[in-house]
């Protein structure tokens, strides 16, 4: 996993309190777990000493069996009160982690496309993988280990000062000698093992994108290249591997040097006590314990820093999504769409701005009004505010200015969703999802029957493939369609428009990807389609265009003219020269005038 940001303003990991609380009785046997633990672990002391002293020392064989026994009940109790601490407090974890998760994707996937325009998706994946990850770490593992170990060095400090107070003195002297060496050297560590994981990153990122692309590879004999670029990121990666091998061997190292140093200095100062008289070997022995005990502690306690602060700015991050207000969202008190749906629309005196393009208007004091029923093309050259047009009326954005209107209602004043129930959608570039044509297409209504959705692929000429597919209906149509050509995703996404049976239907250059045979089939499904209810077409082809009870002409924004094919040739100089270019390769105009004619 990839280094993530830190944050030492540990305030942001209380916000994650609020999913924590439905969990407390869990947290509380896991805390009282946890201090029945900690205390049966500082009580071996306590044993050793009587164990040595009374047992051992003393050569009383029936206080040494006495002792054994309770050892065993201590550890027993050890063993118990970590098994419900660690499987209570993991619980939480993951529980929290998966509560989170929702939390944030229940409010990303309400934001608006605005939202995206200026937000990387990848970003948002990261957040949702990476940084609950990190969360999870903190909830069922870190902050549960901190704990123990603050009880340990607090208890064991106690009680090193109640077994003896010089000892003592010397131990706090030598304990910061090998604990700051081991620190500084465990977090070069830590560094070479996270650029260990990038440099794996780039290997996996590289095949990942080289082997997605293989048509592409080798069409373009791009292979021994591509085999070299790879052999150089899997030797950086050995490099770095072996450099993190080093590092970690001379860790250890360091760690037995230092650690069984001071140990050997504890014992040498207190064996001399010992000989001396001032204190039992039972007092040795269980100084030593609480000495490696807090030093254990203590050395956990820096990895466990390291960990809340990245988990503190992992929830600064998560935190930040959770509080982002949707741009589009239903008004205090939505008013009602109309019942039944007539599919009227109109735009009013309408200017809009991308939010990342805020200095340009992509609309510009735009009206238009299409009855119900009627089917409307929108013709203008790229960029002119065509897909725009579709856009507000979906409400993926909301004006700058003017009103936009299904049925008579101003969208800013109804539930989103409800709006959106009435539209179908054909995109120009149509997604199909990782899953089966069956699922894809009832995607508009999850709860269409396998008949009607059958009805539906039918209506859009997609049968004729979907049942040559191995498993027909509910074959995998792979990763964003890969199974698919063009034509045939296309006629997917029209079959779940026909599925949803909307009032208002938009098609985006919806028959732009199939072929001659196809468009025409395609073209009669979509005229059945549009019987009866509003239709908003943008398109380049003819056979879609002359066949529409109105065109408008968009440019820059503003609607320049409305009328037939035919008016518009005479009437529009820059509809006729869009015609010209489109619909003939004769740009002549009694070949324009004559396309019609032949079409119809």
């Amino acid at each position: 996993m990839p280094e993530r940001p830190r944050s030492k303003n540990y305030a942001y990991l209380r916000r994650t309190w609020g999913f924590m609380k439905p969990y407390t009785l869990k947290l509380i046997t896991a805390g009282l777990a946890l201090i029945l633990t900690s205390a049966a672990t500082l009580s071996i002391g306590v044993g050793l000493k009587f164990l040595i002293d009374r047992g051992l020392s003393a050569g009383d064989q029936e206080f040494l069996n006495l002792g054994f026994l309770v050892l065993v009940a201590i550890i027993l109790a050890i063993s118990g009160g970590t098994y419900f601490r660690f499987y209570y407090i993991s619980w939480v974890g993951e529980r929290v982690v998966a509560d989170v998760r929702r939390a944030v994707f229940d409010q990303v996937i309400k934001q608006s496309p605005g939202f995206y325009e200026v937000t990387k998706t990848g970003e948002i994946l990261s957040r949702l993988t990476s940084d609950t990850t990190l969360l999870q770490t903190v909830v069922g593992s870190s902050l549960s280990i901190a704990l123990r170990n603050m009880l340990s060095v607090v208890g064991g400090v106690t009680m090193m000062i109640v077994t003896n107070f010089q000892l003592t003195g010397l131990v706090l002297l030598v304990v910061p000698a090998v604990i700051v060496p081991i620190i500084w050297y465990g977090r070069r560590v830590r560094t070479l093992s996270r650029e260990s994981q990038d440099r794996v990153a780039d290997v996996g990122s590289y095949g990942e994108e080289t082997l997605n692309a293989i048509r592409t590879v080798q069409a373009f004999t791009h292979e021994d290249y591509d085999k070299s670029r790879f052999g150089t990121e899997v030797e950086n990666a050995f490099l770095v591997a072996m450099r993190r091998i080093f590092a970690r061997g001379m860790l250890g190292s360091v760690v037995i040097l230092l650690v069984f140093g001071a140990i050997a200095v504890v014992l040498w100062a207190g064996g001399r006590s010992v000989i001396e008289g001032s204190i039992t070997p039972g007092d040795l022995s269980a100084f030593i314990f609480y000495a490696v005990t807090v030093a254990g502690g203590v050395g956990s306690l820096s990895e466990v820093l390291g960990d809340l602060q990245r988990a503190a700015g992992a929830t600064e991050r998560l935190v930040e999504l959770l509080e982002t207000e949707p741009a589009i969202k239903p008004p205090a008190a939505p008013k009602a769409m109309p019942s039944p749906a007539r599919g009227e629309v109109s735009f009013e005196n309408v200017t809009f701005n991308y939010p990342s393009r805020p200095d340009t208007a992509a609309l510009n004091r735009l009206s238009l009004r299409v009855k119900p029923g009627e089917h409307v093309a929108l013709v203008g050259p790229s960029g002119a505010g065509k897909s725009t047009v579709f856009q507000l009326l979906l409400r993926f954005y909301d004006p700058q200015s003017g009103i936009v209107r299904i049925d008579g209602m101003n969208l800013k004043e109804v539930d989103p969703r409800d709006a959106r129930r009435r539209i179908g959608l054909v995109p120009q570039d149509p997604v199909i999802f990782g899953t089966s044509a069956l699922e894809n297409i009832r995607y508009s209504r999850p709860d269409a029957s396998d008949a009607d959705v059958r009805a539906a692929a039918e209506a859009a000429q997609a049968m004729e493939f979907i049942t040559k597919l191995p498993e027909g209906m509910t074959s995998f149509l792979g990763e964003k369609g890969v199974r698919l050509s063009g034509g045939q995703k296309q006629r997917i996404a029209i079959a779940r428009a026909i599925l949803r049976d909307p009032a208002v239907l938009l098609l985006d250059e919806a028959t732009s990807a199939l072929d001659a045979e196809n468009e025409r089939l395609v073209q009669k499904a979509l005229e059945q389609l549009m019987v009866g209810r509003t239709t908003m077409v943008i398109a380049h082809r003819l056979a879609t265009v002359v066949r529409a009870d109105r065109i408008a002409v968009i440019d820059d924004g503003r609607l320049i003219d409305t009328g037939s094919h035919n008016q518009l040739l005479i009437s529009n100089p820059l509809y006729a020269r869009l015609a010209a270019l489109q619909f003939s390769a004769d740009p002549g105009p009694r070949a324009i005038k004559d396309i019609p004619q032949a079409a119809q």
